[in-house]
């Protein structure tokens, strides 16, 4: 696919809309521009840009290791539909588009005391809402990887049920489709 980064998000979240989980990964390196092309994205569909490392470790800090692990899910669910409601325009009339979360500092999915599947998690928040991330890693002959091998963060994903679009100009949508 070719285009900005900001077409190509574009039609990745159009493509989402049918699909089972309404994931889209924004993938680069540290330093790439996914924060700056999460930004506009937001200002221009007017939904906030959810930094997730400050909401959830706020939330989490009262708790035990094994209540953070525990609960961690649940209060991410609970997070991210507060901020759906603050975006919500009551006056509107219904229906209203599809809700849009963007979200980006998801390293505190990774660390390895949470004992979480950051993908899956991600996975099952798309189910019901369109949820654009950013991804630190790359994804390249359809793996997908989060850090680099060593690193006590890294993941990788052999098989990836979600729509990626690299920052290096890659992409799993075909924009003709």
């Amino acid at each position: 696919m070719t285009g900005s980064i900001d077409d190509r998000l574009h039609h990745a979240l159009v493509a989402a809309a049918g699909l089972y989980h309404q994931l889209v990964l924004l993938v680069g390196e540290t330093g790439a521009g996914k924060t700056a092309a999460l930004r506009r994205i937001a200002a221009k569909r007017a939904v906030p840009l959810i930094n997730l490392n400050l909401a959830l470790s706020a939330q989490l800090l009262e708790l035990t290791p094994k209540q953070r692990a525990l609960r961690l899910p649940r209060i991410l669910e609970q997070t991210l539909d507060d901020a759906l409601v603050q975006t919500l325009n009551p006056n509107q009339p219904q229906p209203q588009p599809q809700p849009l979360l963007i979200l980006d500092h998801l390293e505190l999915l990774f660390d390895p005391r949470l004992r979480q599947d950051p993908l899956r998690l991600l996975q099952r928040l798309s189910r019901n809402r369109q949820v654009l991330a950013s991804w630190n890693g790359c994804y390249q002959a359809g793996r997908l990887d989060y850090a680099a091998p060593g690193h006590p963060e890294y993941r990788r994903y052999d098989s990836v049920e979600t729509l990626v679009v690299g920052m290096d100009g890659g992409a799993t949508i075909d924009s003709d489709r």
